[in-house]
């Protein structure tokens, strides 16, 4: 079992040198898929955080060096999958991927979380993403690539504004779709609360 200490320093199993960090974006939306990414950084980049205290362009901007420094997996399920399979299958079935993939004697797979969805072999460590740099930058990894995927999306279907929500149940995009209907990006089992709110299903 992995400790940190006060510091936020991680104190990886005996025997393991590195560390991979795993984080997701994309839990929580009405539309668009899931990405769950698994990193492991080969040399130091500056000014990680968790992502969703950065703006979009400082994001960005690390997600150039994070590529350059970093040898990663991204892993993603469409609205489809997610419908049909459910989240939480969706979740397990990208940490046993990450897992096979990313895992080796000196690796030690951390989860930011405090769920391992079933997966043996999984670390799990609350706001890890605001603590440890391999997991700082698996979540920036994640939410560029989803935000990008995002604002593509937004093209092939204009109506919902995806580029300014990127699929999260603002206002305007719950007005989209009372007005439009879903379209088929949109997560038919994410159930509507009210029209003034909606809420995933976890």
């Amino acid at each position: 079992m992995n400790e940190t200490d006060k510091s936020g320093t991680l104190f990886a199993d005996e025997g393991s040198t590195v560390i991979c960090g795993i984080d997701e974006a994309g839990r929580g939306p009405l539309a668009g898929p899931l990405v769950v990414v698994g990193l492991i950084m080969h040399s130091p980049v500056e000014n990680l955080a968790d992502s969703k205290s950065m703006s979009e362009k400082r994001r960005e901007e690390l997600y150039d060096k994070i590529v350059e420094s970093s040898r990663f997996h991204i892993v993603l399920f469409d609205s489809q999958a997610i419908d049909r399979e459910g989240l939480s299958a969706c979740m397990r079935a990208a940490l046993e991927e990450i897992k096979e993939l990313m895992s080796a004697e000196d690796v030690t797979l951390l989860f930011d979380g405090n769920s391992r969805f079933g997966v043996r072999g999984i670390n799990t460590m609350v706001k890890a993403d605001t603590k440890i740099a391999e997991v700082s930058a698996a979540s920036i990894v994640a939410k560029v690539t989803r935000d990008r995927l995002m604002k593509r999306y937004a093209s092939d279907y204009p109506l919902y504004g995806f580029e300014k929500h990127k699929g999260y149940g603002t206002k305007a995009h719950m007005e989209a779709i009372d007005r439009y209907g879903y379209s088929p990006i949109h997560r038919r089992s994410f159930k509507r609360a009210s029209k003034k709110r909606e809420r995933g299903l976890f």
